[in-house]
């Protein structure tokens, strides 16, 4: 089975879990298998995109990708949604309005980092939003699995949400809280000053042992996750409590 997952570009995490690393922008998505539903965390970028994800999930799990978690906002992790038709979108509260009303600033994101615009524009038009909102902790039972879906920001975004997939080892879906690949990006819709408070939560979630899957770049583990919080505090001026 993990044959399978390598040819079509994942990487075996557990036996629940995986991930693939998409093109262009080195953005992670993950999947979360249970015995009776199907977990996408993230969507990919646009429809497209979004649509061969699917596409890959059915094939490598038997059946339909049941339910998508967004980590944040950004199009790089949201604007594949609508290819997911019947799936149940969770997100952290508030992030529904935030993209309902942001959708031609995601769409003018997507060209200004390379999206075709056609492309963008018709995704961010079928954009689909949130329709469950965590506020704090969201257990949900995908059969022989519990999935904590858990508002831990803000930190990079206003908007930021891990996802905790216990099991023989934990993993811990980070977003963008966490990078591997190059320096945490601070965009203008980022909180500094509260960024290194949301990896301690991070941190708390998963402990010592767990793999940390970054938004962009390799896994990661507790160690790698405490030195960015530390040099992120540096960075931005905040002391330890």
């Amino acid at each position: 089975m993990d044959v399978a997952w390598e040819e079509a570009g994942w990487e075996r995490l557990t036996g629940r879990t995986g991930r693939r690393r998409l093109p262009v922008w080195d953005c992670t998505v993950g999947l979360v298998v249970g015995d009776r539903s199907v977990l996408m965390v993230d969507p990919g970028s646009c429809v497209r995109e979004g649509a061969e994800l699917r596409a890959q999930a059915e094939l490598l799990t038997g059946r339909r990708v049941t339910h998508l978690a967004f980590t944040h906002g950004h199009f790089d992790h949201v604007l594949g949604a609508a290819a997911f038709s019947g799936a149940e979108v969770f997100g952290a509260v508030g992030l529904d309005g935030l993209l309902a009303a942001e959708r031609e600033e995601l769409r003018e994101s997507a060209v200004r980092h390379g999206l075709a615009a056609e492309e963008a524009a018709e995704s961010a038009e079928l954009l689909v939003l949130p329709r469950h909102h965590v506020s704090g902790e969201w257990t949900l039972d995908l059969g022989g699995v519990q999935v904590l879906l858990a508002n831990v920001g803000p930190g990079h975004t206003g908007h930021d949400l891990a996802v905790l997939v216990p099991g023989e080892r934990e993993v811990v879906f980070c977003g963008d809280l966490v990078e591997e690949s190059g320096e945490p990006q601070a965009g203008p819709d980022a909180v500094p000053g509260r960024w290194p408070a949301a990896l301690d939560r991070l941190l708390a979630l998963g402990g010592e042992e767990a793999l940390y899957v970054p938004g962009h770049g390799s896994v990661v583990d507790a160690r790698f996750v405490h030195e960015q919080r530390d040099t992120l505090a540096g960075r931005f001026g905040v002391s330890r409590a």
